[in-house]
């Protein structure tokens, strides 16, 4: 493929990706990034592209195919943090793919993926903090949220990294979100209630449309049911 197709290979990726919501456009991106990634095991930008739209199928695509892209995501993610240590996406990515598994597949995925999900998103930090407007702490928030206090969760660390997230951007659907889950969770209502608006009013970006328009359902969803 010469150098000007492989351009326009990728940019066409990259537009599906932007038009995720769409499932075919989803499925397109993941089958051309799934295609470089094995035509071409040394491409980073294919291992972490192919993570990031492996996660978004593993929340989108029908029910009995999520965990095979959730686990597609990990082992993409992990090319891609062997590949470049140095950089975040990789590292990102296998967070976020093992972090769906261990919220939705049993105690056994999560107490395999605990410790290195952890460790991922530490990476993250301390190479390049603002990446993704602060989704390492983001990610760190609801981590300690959702682990048992026995195993190292800590609602004290989840606030910190949750509000330590929305310095990168006060707008942040993702973050308010899972602070108005953390609040609710102490019964702290009014907070909650406060926090879920927030998700309401944000203005919706344009990187990432698609997922402030799914918290805002959830936001609102979450509102009604509290009347």
């Amino acid at each position: 493929m010469s150098l000007h197709a492989a351009m326009g290979h990728a940019q066409s990726a990259d537009a599906l990706y932007a038009d995720r919501e769409n499932p075919d456009s989803a499925r397109q991106a993941e089958a051309i990034l799934r295609a470089d990634a094995a035509r071409d095991p040394g491409s980073y930008e294919a291992a972490w592209k192919l993570a990031r739209i492996s996660y978004w199928l593993g929340a989108h695509a029908p029910e009995r195919e999520r965990r095979h892209f959730l686990d597609q995501g990990v082992a993409a993610a992990m090319s891609a943090a062997r590949l470049q240590a140095d950089r975040p996406e990789g590292h990102f990515w296998a967070a976020a793919n093992m972090g769906a598994l261990a919220e939705n597949y049993g105690m056994r995925v999560g107490l395999k993926y605990r410790t290195p999900i952890r460790e991922h998103l530490e990476v993250v930090l301390r190479v390049d903090r603002a990446f993704m407007e602060g989704s390492a702490d983001r990610a760190l928030g609801r981590y300690y949220a959702k682990v048992p206090a026995l195993l190292g969760g800590s609602r004290t660390k989840a606030e910190q990294h949750l509000r330590a997230s929305l310095e990168y951007n006060r707008f942040s659907t993702i973050s308010h979100f899972f602070l108005a889950e953390l609040l609710l969770d102490q019964r702290r209502t009014v907070e909650g209630r406060a926090e879920l608006q927030r998700v309401l009013d944000a203005p919706v970006s344009t990187e990432w449309a698609p997922e402030d328009r799914d918290y805002k359902r959830k936001a609102s969803a979450l509102l009604a049911s509290m009347r």
